[in-house]
């Protein structure tokens, strides 16, 4: 059986001291669950918020510095996105693995740079996609020369200000890459808030037993120490505090998930 992929992190790089407290946590779940590969995530740049007025990040710099003390401190990988094709070999001089936000997911010049960087490359499906397009993402990337890829699903636009997810996509999707699912983008409520997006947290547990039970190679998921006060997203993260009991739950029920995972429906 492959190693289970946790990918955790709050949304935005907004402080060291905020990112370097969260990593401690994902190291310590590291330690206390070897089998599973814990990659720590965090955000130099939001570039699609809903507002002018929004906190985006401070920046490349100093979002690569703290994210390279994280590899030296606590000795994890590390995700972050990239939205201009210039910042993929920056960006993977430090990341393990680099993201391609949703809204980006079919622009070429930006899969071909993340792609020839030797990195892995993480996709996340846009809300506006059907999981059965993201083959030619993939096939974007292999002739980019990408080698590992994964693609997360993070729901589907559902009417306005709203998404829903369809778990056939995880299936579908897993034809082509590794999948991921996104347990809290998937609850978010895009511009819900008017000039800021929403979310629903309380579901972001739920949406993610059901995919493992379903059957994803790992979970996507922001995590704060005080989500009430983030700067980004706060809405639809979770809670520091409740990370370890989450990750344990999941990791109880694809113990169970993966015995019948052979088992098809003709």
């Amino acid at each position: 059986m492959e190693r289970f992929v946790i990918i955790a992190g709050p949304c935005a790089i907004e402080s060291e001291e905020v990112v370097l407290r969260t990593a401690e946590k994902v190291r310590e779940l590291q330690d206390k669950f070897p089998d599973v590969e814990f990659v720590f995530k965090s955000s130099f740049d939001k570039a699609n918020r809903s507002s002018i007025r929004s906190f985006r990040g401070h920046g490349m710099e100093f979002g690569l510095k703290v994210l390279r003390k994280v590899k030296e401190e606590f000795d994890l990988k590390v995700t972050t996105d990239i939205h201009e094709s210039w910042q993929a070999e920056p960006v993977a001089e430090v990341a393990d693995i680099i993201q391609i936000p949703a809204f980006l997911c079919r622009q070429t010049d930006l899969l071909l740079a993340a792609a020839k960087t030797g990195r892995a490359v993480n996709v996340k499906k846009g809300q506006f996609m059907a999981p059965w397009d993201m083959a030619n993402v993939v096939e974007k990337l292999k002739v980019g020369g990408a080698k590992e890829i994964y693609l997360t699903e993070r729901g589907t636009t559902f009417g306005y200000n709203n998404l829903v997810v369809d778990f056939r996509s995880l299936p579908v999707m897993s034809k082509f890459a590794k999948v991921i699912f996104d347990g809290t983008h998937s609850v978010q409520l895009p511009g819900g808030m008017g000039d800021r997006s929403g979310g629903q947290r309380e579901f972001a547990f739920p949406l993610m037993r059901a995919a493992v039970a379903v059957g994803c190679d790992g979970i996507f998921m922001e995590t704060h120490p005080n989500p009430d006060e983030a700067l980004s997203d706060g809405p639809n993260q979770i809670p520091l505090k409740d990370l370890e009991g989450i990750v344990e739950a999941l990791l109880e029920i694809r113990r169970v998930a993966v015995r019948f995972r052979d088992v098809t429906v003709s």
